[in-house]
Parts: C-alpha cells; sequence; structure tokens
C-alpha cells in the first residue's frame, strides 16, 4: 500500500496536492535508498559486469558507506513494470535509472561451478541440493504468502562465502492465495 500526504503549494491559488510517499519507512525492513551517483561510485562506472540476463545487468560494487562492504549492483535495461524485486540492501529509482543493490555472492552461480573445470565434492553437491530445497520449502510452506519461484536452475541459484546456496532471480515467481496449491 502507497502511502500519500497533502502538502500546501506556495502559489497565489493556495492549491493543495496530493504527493505520493513511493519509499515511505518501514518498520523492521532496512533498506536504503541510493542516489545514481552513489551507485556509479561503488561500481568505480560499472566497470566489473558480473553477469547479464533479458531486463538486467549485474555489477560488482563496494559501498563506501557501508565500510567497504562488496555488493551485485543491479541495473534494470528495460521499464518492464511487471519484474518483480527483492532487494536486499536497497535501490535506486531516479527517472531514467532503476537499480537494485544486493549481497555480493563471492562463489558466484551455481552453474558456474557445476558446469566449470573444477567439479565440487560430492559432499558439497548434497550441502548446496539441500541448502537450496531449504529455500524452496520456505517461500512454498514457510511464508505469509507463499511464493512459487517457476524458474529454479543452476543460473538462478547463488553461493555465498560459505557455499550456502541462495535463490535468485524472482522475475517470473507467483504468489499464492492462501487456499492456492
Amino acid at each position: 500500500m502507497q502511502e500519500r500526504m497533502i502538502i500546501q503549494l506556495s502559489s497565489p491559488l493556495n492549491r493543495k496536492a496530493e504527493v505520493s510517499l513511493l519509499y515511505p519507512i518501514i518498520q523492521g525492513i532496512n533498506l536504503k535508498c541510493f542516489t545514481y551517483m552513489e551507485i556509479k561510485v561503488a561500481t568505480n562506472g560499472f566497470m566489473e559486469e558480473l553477469g547479464r540476463g533479458t531486463f538486467a545487468t549485474v555489477f560488482k560494487g563496494i559501498l563506501a558507506s557501508d565500510d567497504g562492504k562488496c555488493v551485485a549492483v543491479k541495473r534494470l535495461d528495460t521499464m518492464n513494470k511487471s519484474q518483480k524485486f527483492s532487494p536486499t540492501i536497497g535501490f535506486c529509482n531516479e527517472v531514467q535509472h532503476r537499480i537494485l543493490v544486493y549481497e555480493f555472492m563471492s562463489n558466484g552461480f551455481l552453474a558456474s561451478l557445476l558446469f566449470g573445470d573444477s567439479r565440487p565434492s560430492w559432499y558439497r553437491r548434497r550441502d548446496i541440493a539441500l541448502g537450496t530445497a531449504r529455500g524452496l520449502f520456505y517461500l512454498h510452506e514457510q511464508c505469509s504468502s507463499q511464493i512459487i519461484h517457476c524458474d529454479i536452475k543452476p543460473q538462478n541459484i547463488l553461493l555465498d562465502d560459505s557455499f550456502t546456496a541462495r535463490i535468485a532471480d524472482f522475475s517470473v515467481a507467483k504468489l499464492l492465495k492462501i487456499d492456492q496449491t
């Protein structure tokens, strides 16, 4: 739900205008609104590309404002209004710049690990599979609004520093109603 407020315009007609607060503060969520220039500086002018998809390009960045924390910055190439997001750190939504800022996953995509030169051990593969299953179980059964991802594949599973699986790319996800299966 979008908050609205009435502000007084300084004009001779003394009219009132309704203004949308696009990013109201939500209790319990630490979501930062970055300026485009902050993100441009963090990515060194969008220099280090991590990946590219249908609607976006992902770059590596370092947040000076967050003690040098590494992030993945997703720059949306198209203005597709149907895209669904799960930003974890923040975003930028200045006129033509739509950008999402995520935690940086140092071990990249599961696809790179599975189909690369060095194959992970069966123990590591099992742990990644179980982690992915736990993520899907959470989305399907434990979320207050159940989510069906609709595009689980090795290219949409990211691995953090300790190879913990993280489900990514919710662009075709569906929310289920309470009585829906």
